[in-house]
Formats: structure tokens, sequence, C-alpha cells
């Protein structure tokens, strides 16, 4: 049994309102105070809060009383075209034409033109495992690119996790470029050991410094260990050293099977995963971070591409070229075990 129901902005109120329940998961619909529309499901185990309009921005998530989002500076999301103006979400959709960090020769926005993206339309499609928030945007500009964005995230009944999809068709009648990377902006968890199906030694320290960085000497003579060998870092313990930023890459991951499966477990038990295909995603980054502003254990983010900007990729030879009218589909499925 499949029920699809369509949604409308004006559904959106100031106050919550149930908008639809079954035995196991509940719907409500409200708006922000920034005037962004937002979608709550509940289920058994905890509650996703979707921004169906603002490029299907995951703002929330939690499953038995823990939050997995990152701790940020934000309220409440904010009206932005950028995604670091509203950076407080649990995940979004990194590309889609440009992805990542802008090397200096980019002209892209950080994270590309889909993380804040306008869609067209959204609706629910209620299932006998779950519901999915679903949702279209049609990115065409004159003389430039011309694509349709599906995204898709589903919260099941009886499960404390959930399944991020995005599927990409080129629109116009010459190939397009495609980046694409589901951004999930992971709790911190002090002592948790990051593990995975690929070997450790997948994952490379990055070289480059962003624009967004800025070093610091303990930070720099932190780095030289990493690469030296001399420490590793597969444990969240030195939380000191992770300002700013530490990210590691791993490339190829089809060479280590065609499911992989990306975990972090915290000392008192509780266990974090993320699992993909490696036909569809195959590169991946551990980005961490703590200050007293923000702390991040994205201890692992699925990609076609190193996030380093549109450049970048298309150096290493990683950029996805669409034919006309091609489609490409990515799906990640992250929360608790």
């Amino acid at each position: 049994m499949k029920a699809t129901i369509e949604l409308q902005r004006d559904f959106f109120k100031e106050k919550k309102e149930l908008f639809y329940k079954n035995d196991q998961l509940t719907v409500h619909l409200f708006r922000y105070s920034t005037g962004i529309e937002a979608l709550e499901i509940n289920n058994a185990h905890g509650k996703m809060i979707v921004l169906p309009y603002m490029g299907q921005i995951i703002w929330d998530l939690e499953f038995d009383d823990i939050d997995l989002k990152m701790k940020n500076m934000f309220r409440q999301p904010k009206k932005a075209t950028n995604i670091v103006d509203t950076y407080g979400c649990f995940a979004f959709h990194s590309g889609l034409i440009s992805n990542g960090c802008p090397g200096p020769n980019d002209q892209h926005e950080l994270h590309g033109e889909m993380a804040c993206a306008e869609m067209d339309r959204a609706w629910l499609e209620v299932t006998d495992t779950g519901i999915k928030v679903c949702g279209e945007t049609e990115y065409v500009k004159g003389f430039g690119h011309h694509y349709l964005a599906s995204p898709t995230v589903e919260m099941f009944a009886d499960q404390t996790y959930i399944d991020i999809a995005m599927k990409v068709q080129n629109m116009a009648g010459v190939e397009m470029p495609l980046q694409y990377m589901c951004h999930t902006n992971y709790t911190y968890l002090e002592g948790a050991v990051m593990k995975q199906t690929v070997p450790d030694d997948a994952f490379s320290l990055r070289k480059s410094i962003p624009q967004h960085v800025k070093p610091t000497q303990k930070w720099l003579d932190y780095n030289e260990r990493l690469l030296a060998g001399d420490e590793v870092l597969t444990t969240l313990n030195q939380s000191d050293m992770y300002d700013p930023e530490i990210v590691f890459f791993a490339d190829q991951l089809s060479q280590y099977g065609t499911e992989v499966e990306f975990t972090m477990t915290s000392p008192n038990g509780v266990t974090l995963f993320t699992s993909f295909s490696t036909e569809e995603l195959n590169h991946a980054t551990r980005w961490l971070l703590y200050n007293e502003d923000q702390q991040v254990g994205a201890f692992v983010l699925p990609s076609t591409c190193r996030p380093e900007g549109f450049l970048a990729a298309e150096q290493s030879g990683t950029l996805i070229k669409l034919a006309a009218g091609e489609e490409r589909s990515f799906t990640v499925r992250t929360g608790k075990k």
C-alpha cells in the first residue's frame, strides 16, 4: 500500500499542527519564526525534522533520546542561499554542479547550489514500512546547465535509522558535470571509536587548507604528527587538537566491496552508523571539529569525489559527466544501531 499526500506552503502555520497519523508514525507541520516551513515525523524511537522547501535539509534527528546532530550556533534555520549562513542541520545535500570547499580558482559557493535550493514541489509517500518526504527542484540557467533534482528521506515505523536519497536527471541537450556528497553533520561523542569495513589506512589526512580554516601552530604540529604516523586518530579523545577542523579522505572505496559501513561507538555503547553502495558513492570524508561553538563527529560523509571544489574534481578525474537525459541516484542509510 502506498499513498501520496501533496504538500502546499500554506499548510504550514506558526503553531505546530498534526497533519497525518497512523498506528506507528505521526507527521506535524509548522513554520519557524524565520518563515521556513518544517515537518516533524515521529516514530516510537524518536523524531526527524525536515525542511521540505529548503533543499530538503534534515534539520534534526533524534533516536532513543540521543540527539544525532552536531552542536552548533543556530537555534533555528535561517533563510539562506549558502549553507554556511544556516549551518545548524543534521544533514544536507552538497552539490550538484559543484561540491565542497571551493579552491582558490573556483567560482562556486561552499558546498554548491543544492544545499539551500528552493524546492518547486514537496509531498509525502506513506507506505507499509514508513513515511518518505519527497521533493523536486528544477535548476535551469539561460546558456547554462539544466537538471531536475529529486531528493527523498524516509523514516521507518520501528527503526532507528533513515534512508537519504538523491536522484539527478540532466534535462539539457548536452552533458553536465555532477558532484554529490551526503553531508551528515553528526554529534561529537567524547571517547568514541570510529571503525569501518575498509582498512584504517584507506584514510589519508587532508593536506590542503581551505579558506575557512585558520591554522594555529598547535594544529599544524598535530597535523604533522598525523602525517608522519606518530599519532593515529580513530578515537575521539583529544578534542583540544580538533580546532580548527581535522579532515581525512578515503578514495576508490569500491576496491573494498560493493557495500561499505562506517560506525562510531561511544564508551557507553551507543553506536551510530552509515552504510552505502560504492558503485554510487566511491569516496568518503571524515570531518572532526571541536570548539565552544561547534562540535562535530562526522565519521563519514559519502560522496562521488573529494570535497575540494569543482576544479580539483575535474583535475583528479572524479568529476561525473551526465549525458543528455541521463540520471544518477544515490542512497545512504544512516542512524543509530
